[in-house]
């Protein structure tokens, strides 16, 4: 059905969903990448997201639109389908098998502000499955902080999430629908997003472990379990035994204290805690820690709750849905809270609370890993009061009513915290992750998007009440903010009414003065600035490999003070059309690094105005940096460049540099590391949690007949077994063995490296899968390695270079000896990598930072053998006009010591001649080859698109 500038009056408030309605600077030239399409970063999740835009439908698409309180604002991706006449429907395509399913929607609100709920259809290849029952209850809050749900202006909070099994594992292909019933009480329903998975059975009671069922829980939820579950975590420590909760829903009318002792579920979709008091509403349920007296909560503390912290807590494979629909600051009502040391919650679904963990200080070493928070009323974790040496990682927080991830250290001082690898999508307010104050802080690893309002995506600053130096509290330290990703982040702030950047800095309280580290960050697509300072005064904040790709407004907005450098910074498409807005004149004091290109510091300008946004973002779909991204040249060379052409599976080593994936990773050991090439960075699996796997895409189906395992070879590595089996697939869907599951053994005195040869296949996707480890309960290794016929396993970097060369070299080999082979370059510029120069492909390229001559790329051939030739390639494209650089060839046998067997020299490399240069060098073997360039006369770089080696 076709509408045309549809919008819909609820409860006083004018909402518009058509997507025909004109906002200004509401919309992108195109769509900027989804939050799970970065490789190495964020939270790996069980779940394969379709946006409902991207599945068929008769309904109507809304958005793209970023403007706050309109429906598409809140929407994953600022788009959504609105459904509004029964029959109308999103039918989304099983990409792989699942059994269950959550869907991420809106309906609207009633006139009293309690919300409606309206059943769905869901149907399966066509037929009703069953209903789904769509709510507004926990959403549409009005006005202005802390927000009421009576019915007024500023409406906002508009989506919700629920979850579904199916009864049976649907197969790939399976069309999954959701469609108004002929009898919707709902005048419309908008569907965001939904997110498909394969659950894993039911986790059967640990054997000696207590049941809380064995102390009166009630598993169907029809009376309070609050005094039973507290008896048996009270016995668990007493005896010092796990306590078990058994598939069910229970309903607790008050918080689970807990200390010293392990609770556990049969896993998140099966064991589910719930309710809330029915007269004291200041209760409801929640897993707590003690508080500590004089620490972060400053309440009324009941006897039971006293003498914190909690000491050795273990929460894992259990929900708590809550029943909060309201914010009110003061209630304890967040599914964890309290202080809890030396402590881990792990694989816990916490949905529609106040805060999902609100973990009051002090308190030392706690960690929350592998979890889904979703749909709380304000913020999704907060480090508050004391918080040290804690960690929040591998976890997806989605529609918080505040900031996703924060620490607030309010009076104690807040030290030695992480945020790593989650991924935190559509904070209604406030920033995706945030830490106001604290000392050496680490935000890493993390992907962010859609913020909403009045925040960013990052933030660090001295703001609000307790953060101050006089008390230790203060922004202090080395804070670490590298390898992120900020999606559409940032937007406007209703009470300043201009715009707030992606990353932003404040110094309300007092100056911040700090070491702020930005390094190897995307920021893509932002609403308005990328990077802000307001307030006070900031000082030093250091920007290095950072790729800004598109804006709102301008790549930096200076409304404070500010000391910063600025190092191999790439920008393009802003909005604004100037880069730096600055009002303070010399009181932003930047340094300009080398490498910086598509912005200058001379575009700067002080208007006094604030331009409405201008989406010129062109859908490019950057990954993180430093790896090579699919981003364009920021710098146009005044002969145009090829774009890079599509991954393609190469030779030596298959697996290099390939997408790679795994179904957990622990801290900053993500699955990406087993393919950057260096084995002494590695990848973990979760703990204690067997089977794990992690699988490679080769790009293309592609013949292959050893994988090479490894761990770092140093001896702190002390001699393990892994259990494991190798696997292949043409589709990613349907594996087939390999090489079936046995133990290998990883020695670092034979290099801790283990080859599995097995009979040839042609697949694309390669898969090895773990189920044990004498060394570490996890799944471990450094380089995931795959070759073909004839291919040779990369060498491992090692301390110091090898001093012995043969004595003598190989018999002359045949063909180009550096095609696939380990190569690295001095400097490298935006996605122009020097592995594009040995994968054979003259099509991509290696470009070198810019203005910054001399510049090397040097190969190592994995063995000294005899070289006779070099030759040299930039792309066919006639876009290349004719160039000349001036460069020398050196070779090496150890690594350390080169000498020059071609001297510095003028090549030219012209389109009509096929853009290649031939060196002849004298005869000899060399297993280092060095090309050193000190100019070109078509670009201020050095540029190859192919270092080839022959033995004549």
């Amino acid at each position: 059905m076709r509408r045309s500038g549809t919008a819909v009056a609820v409860a006083g408030a004018l909402i518009a969903v058509g997507s025909v309605v004109a906002f200004p600077g509401t919309s992108s030239a195109a769509a900027s990448p989804s939050p799970f399409s970065v490789p190495g970063r964020g939270a790996t999740v069980p779940f394969t997201e379709i946006e409902a835009e991207a599945a068929a439908t008769n309904g109507e698409q809304i958005g793209p639109d970023r403007v706050y309180t309109h429906l598409p604002s809140e929407a994953s991706g600022r788009r959504a389908v609105r459904l509004d006449a029964p029959g109308e429907y999103v039918e989304f395509t099983l990409p792989k098998p699942a059994n269950a399913m959550t869907v991420r929607y809106s309906v609207p609100d009633n006139a009293a502000g309690t919300g409606i709920t309206a059943p769905v259809d869901l149907r399966i290849n066509g037929t009703k499955l069953k209903d789904l029952q769509f709510t507004s209850r926990y959403g549409w809050f009005y006005g202005g902080y802390p927000f009421g749900n009576s019915p007024g202006d500023k409406p906002h909070h508009f989506y919700d999430e629920t979850r579904t099994m199916f009864g049976s594992t649907l197969a790939a292909g399976t069309k999954v629908r959701i469609q108004v019933a002929s009898t919707s009480v709902a005048p419309w329903v908008v569907v965001d997003l939904a997110d498909f998975e394969l659950v894993p059975d039911a986790i059967s009671r640990p054997a000696g472990s207590l049941s809380v069922d064995d102390f009166g829980a009630d598993r169907n939820g029809t009376s309070d379990s609050t005094a039973a579950f507290q008896a048996a975590v009270d016995a668990g420590k007493a005896q010092g035994k796990e306590v078990y909760i058994p598939a069910g829903t229970y309903t607790l009318w008050d918080h689970v204290v807990v200390d010293g002792v392990t609770l556990r579920g049969a896993g998140p979709w099966y064991s589910v805690l719930t309710g809330r008091h029915p007269t004291q509403r200041n209760r409801a349920a929640g897993v707590y820690g003690k508080y500590v007296s004089g620490g972060g909560y400053t309440g009324p503390i009941r006897s039971h709750e006293a003498g914190g912290p909690s000491r050795g807590v273990t929460l894992r494979d259990f929900a708590i849905m809550g029943d909060i629909t309201e914010r009110v600051d003061e209630d304890q009502v967040n599914a964890l809270g309290g202080a809890m040391t030396d402590s881990v919650v792990d694989n816990l679904w916490i949905q529609h609370t106040k805060v999902g963990a609100w973990m009051d200080g002090p308190m030392d070493h706690f960690t929350l890993k592998n979890s889904r928070i979703l749909d709380q009323t304000a913020d999704g974790v907060n480090f508050h009061t004391g918080v040290t040496d804690s960690t929040v990682t591998n976890t997806f927080v989605r529609n918080s009513g505040d900031d996703g991830l924060a620490m607030w250290p309010d009076r104690i001082a807040n030290v030695n915290n992480a945020f790593t690898s989650n991924t935190v999508v559509a904070p209604v307010l406030a920033n995706n992750i945030v830490t106001y104050g604290g000392r050496d802080i680490k935000i890493t690893d993390n992907v962010v998007s859609d913020t909403v309002t009045n925040g960013g995506g990052i933030h660090v600053a001295n703001r609000y009440p307790g953060v101050n130096s006089g008390q230790g509290t203060a922004v202090a330290g080395t804070i670490t903010v590298a390898r992120n990703t900020l999606i559409r982040a940032g937007n406007s702030d209703y009470n300043w009414n201009f715009g707030v950047g992606a990353i932003w800095f404040d110094g309300l309280n007092e100056p911040v003065n700090a070491t702020i580290n930005v390094t190897d960050t995307d920021v893509i697509d932002s609403s308005y600035e990328a990077v802000q300072f307001i307030e006070g005064s900031t000082q030093t904040v250091n920007f290095s490999n950072v790729n800004i790709d598109g804006t709102g407004t301008y790549m930096i907005q200076a409304q404070a003070a500010a000391k910063a450098s600025f190092t191999n910074v790439r920008a393009a498409h802003i909005g604004a059309g100037v880069a730096i807005h600055n009002c303070v004149g010399t009181g932003f004091a930047p340094t300009y690094g080398t490498g910086n290109s598509g912005w200058s510091p001379a575009s700067t300008v002080c208007t006094g105005q604030w331009p409405a946004p201008n989406y010129i973002y062109d859908g490019s779909d950057p990954s993180p940096s430093p790896s090579p991204s699919t981003s364009p040249s920021s710098s146009p060379s005044p002969s145009p460049s090829p774009s890079p052409t599509a991954c393609a599976p190469g030779s030596g080593d298959l697996a290099r540099g390939k997408t790679v994936t795994a179904t957990s990773s622990t801290q900053s050991y993500v699955a990406a590391n087993t393919v950057d090439g260096d084995a002494g960075t590695y990848w973990e699996s979760a703990n204690n949690a067997f089977p794990q796997s992690i699988t490679v895409d080769l790009c293309a189906v592609t013949p292959v007949q050893r994988v090479v395992l490894k761990l770092p070879p140093s001896a702190a590595w002390a001699t393990r077994t892994q259990t494991l089996a190798v696997l292949g697939s043409t589709d990613g869907t349907n594996y087939t063995t390999l090489s079936p599951s046995a133990g290998r053994t990883f020695d670092p005195a034979t290099g801790n490296t283990a080859s599995i040869s097995f009979t040839g296949a042609s697949v694309r996707h390669v898969r090895v899968t773990v189920t044990g480890n004498t060394g570490w309960p996890a799944g471990q290794l450094s380089a995931f390695e795959v070759y073909g016929t004839g291919g040779t396993p990369s060498p491992s970097p090692s301390p110091s270079p090898s001093a012995s060369p043969s004595p003598s070299p190989s018999p002359l080999p045949t063909g180009n000896l550096a095609r696939g082979k380990a190569v690295s370059a001095s400097s490298h510029a935006d996605v122009y990598v020097a592995a594009n120069t040995v994968d054979g492909n003259a099509g991509t390229y290696w470009e070198s930072a810019n203005n910054a001559f001399p510049q090397s790329i040097t190969v190592d051939l994995g063995a000294s053998v005899t070289v006779g030739r070099v030759v040299l390639k930039l792309p066919p494209s006639t876009a290349w006009g004719a160039r000349t650089q001036t460069l020398s060839i050196l070779g090496s046998t150890d690594g350390t010591n080169y000498t020059t067997i071609a001297g510095p020299t003028g090549h030219t490399f012209d389109p009509a001649t096929g853009n290649t240069v031939t060196v002849t060098v004298p005869a000899a073997a060399r297993r280092y080859l060095r090309l050193n360039v000190t100019g070109n006369t078509g670009w201020p770089a050095a540029q190859i698109s192919e270092f080839e080696a022959y033995a004549s």
